[in-house]
Order: C-alpha cells, then sequence, then structure tokens
C-alpha cells in the first residue's frame, strides 16, 4: 500500500460519516463476498434474509483488487464473509481485513467461509516455482465457472449462515433445496445443449476455465499467457499460433479484464471466435446467478459473444 496513514485516516473519516447517519432497521445478515460469482450463489441461499455484496466487480482481476477503504469498511459492518482461497485475494484482502477491524471475519473465525474448502480441486501443482508464474500451491482456484461447484458452495454457504441465524435455519434450508433443484435441472439442460462441444480444442488466455472444461469435455491446446500471470510475448504467441491451426481451433476464452488484443489478433490468424466472458454477474445491477450462466453457456453454444 502506498499510503498507509492516508487509508487508516480514509477508513476513520468514512467510519465516523456512517455513524452520523440514521441508523437503519435492517435485521439481514450482512454477508461480503469476494467476487460477485459467490456473492450470488450466497443471494440465492440466503434471499431476503440477508444483505449481500462483492468486493471485486466482474470488470475487475480478482487476484488485483484495489484495497479501497470503502471495501474495508464494507467487512467491518460484515457477519460472514466468503472467499475464494488458495491464495487469489491474498495480494489485497488480508490489508481489508486488518483495516476492517472486525474479528468476525478473520481467518479461523466464525464468520469466515473459504469456498476453496467445499470444492474438488483441479491442477495442484506437483511442484510450487516463482519461476513457473502465478501458481497455486493447493489448486486452480477459478472454480466458479463450474455449476457442479456452485452446488457444492450453496451447500457449504446454507450450513455457515444456518449457524449463524440459527432462528433462519429452515428458511436457508428451504431455499438451497429450491436452488439445488433448478440448479441440477439447469445443469443437465446447459450440458446436453453444449454436447457439441465435447472434446472441442480451445485456446484460453488465462488458466480460468479448468473446472469449465472438466464439466463440459472441453480441451484446452494452449494458453495466451506463457506463464500464469505473465503477459504474451510474440515468441510465444507464435507458438499458439502453429498449435491453434494444426488443432483447428475455433473457440478462443479470454475473461473480459484481459487485454484484448493478441486474442483478437490469435482469431483473426487462424479463423476463430472469441469470447470475452464476465468474470460474475453483475450483482450490483441485480443480475443473478442463473442469468450469468446462461450467458456463458450462449457464447459457447453460439461460438461468438
Amino acid at each position: 500500500m502506498k499510503n498507509p496513514l492516508r487509508f487508516l485516516f480514509s477508513l476513520l473519516l468514512a467510519t465516523l460519516t456512517i455513524a452520523g447517519a440514521p441508523r437503519l432497521a435492517a435485521a439481514e445478515l450482512k454477508v461480503v463476498a469476494t467476487i460477485p460469482a459467490l456473492a450470488a450463489i450466497a443471494k440465492e441461499v440466503g434471499g431476503e434474509d440477508i444483505a449481500v455484496e462483492s468486493l471485486a466487480l466482474p470488470t475487475q482481476d480478482p487476484h488485483f483488487v484495489d484495497a479501497k477503504p470503502s471495501l474495508a469498511l464494507a467487512l467491518s459492518k460484515a457477519d460472514l464473509l466468503v472467499t475464494v482461497g488458495l491464495g487469489l485475494e491474498v495480494g489485497w484482502l488480508p490489508t481489508l481485513q486488518v483495516g476492517s477491524r472486525n474479528v468476525k471475519i478473520m481467518l479461523g473465525a466464525s464468520g469466515y467461509l473459504e469456498a476453496a474448502s467445499l470444492v474438488s480441486l483441479l491442477d495442484a501443482p506437483e511442484r510450487v516455482d516463482r519461476a513457473d508464474g502465478d501458481v497455486h500451491p493447493g489448486g486452480n482456484p477459478h472454480f466458479w465457472y463450474d455449476p457442479r461447484a456452485a452446488k457444492a458452495i450453496a451447500k457449504g454457504l446454507a450450513a455457515k449462515m444456518g449457524a449463524l441465524e440459527p432462528g433462519k435455519k429452515a428458511a436457508f434450508d428451504q431455499r438451497l433445496a429450491a436452488f439445488v433443484a433448478k440448479l441440477d435441472a439447469q445443469t443437465k439442460a446447459w450440458s446436453e445443449r453444449l454436447a457439441k462441444r465435447r472434446g472441442a480444442p480451445v485456446v484460453a488466455y488465462h488458466k480460468s476455465w479448468t473446472y469449465l472444461a472438466d464439466w463440459l469435455g472441453i480441451q484446452q491446446v494452449a494458453f495466451l499467457e506463457p506463464k500464469p500471470g505473465v503477459p504474451p510475448n510474440p515468441g510465444h504467441v507464435a507458438q499458439v499460433l502453429g498449435i491453434a491451426r494444426a488443432k483447428n481451433v475455433k473457440i478462443l476464452l479470454q475473461e473480459s479484464y484481459y487485454p484484448d488484443a493478441t486474442a483478437k489478433l490469435v482469431a483473426e490468424k487462424v479463423g476463430a471466435s472469441v469470447l470475452f466472458v464476465p468474470s460474475g454477474p453483475d450483482v450490483r445491477g441485480g443480475q443473478g446467478y442463473f442469468a450469468w450462466m446462461e450467458g456463458i453457456v450462449g457464447m459457447l453454444d453460439k461460438g461468438a459473444p
């Protein structure tokens, strides 16, 4: 952080401003998630019994979120913090937790839930060497693109919310059952709709699509990043072009917050489409989990944005 004193002063000022405002009569469990997808799943389970917000926007790389005082203030009022884990937020979340002064949402506390502890993880490296790029020792953290992971996360959230608010446990469990039933039906429908993509070779920008590829049977044959977190360079892009031509790649997958020039260049050279995928629902704009996932499935179905 460039100026810790300025950060703390801004946080104090924001806290005093809130303290001086009229207190709203709200009985909701206050849930803060690090990324929009987790916030959207939490809303499905919590409904009107929770107030939920996401620290990151779908237009932001969740590895690099600016630790602004307003985010620390949100955490200061949280009853539950839901994180991805696996080191995804390590560059910014600890600073916000400390700035929040909220002991309930610290690692290991009752108001802390790491989503990675709820899902079956993939891509755990055999060795950890910083020379290999942005490697996550515990496994690939981008599991929220797989609806099977969403189901496991929802179950964990319902259990955690029920423990924090025992009087509302029945409501959380009821919404969980409804979400799981709808998710099971949608997952089956999405899988059938995208059966034509099974075995299809794709080029990805970052190693973000491991879980989605595992779910749909898509083959990731190359990555535009030479190593995770390392921007593309001309020599590596030339190699990717060769692989894409040889494998007859027709789809490039990339989260929308990454620079788009390289992906567009490769797609043009090999006659493929680039799918610039939003990394999560627009929760602040009212978009829910199913609408977001339907958007991704639609893009994959059509083969173009």
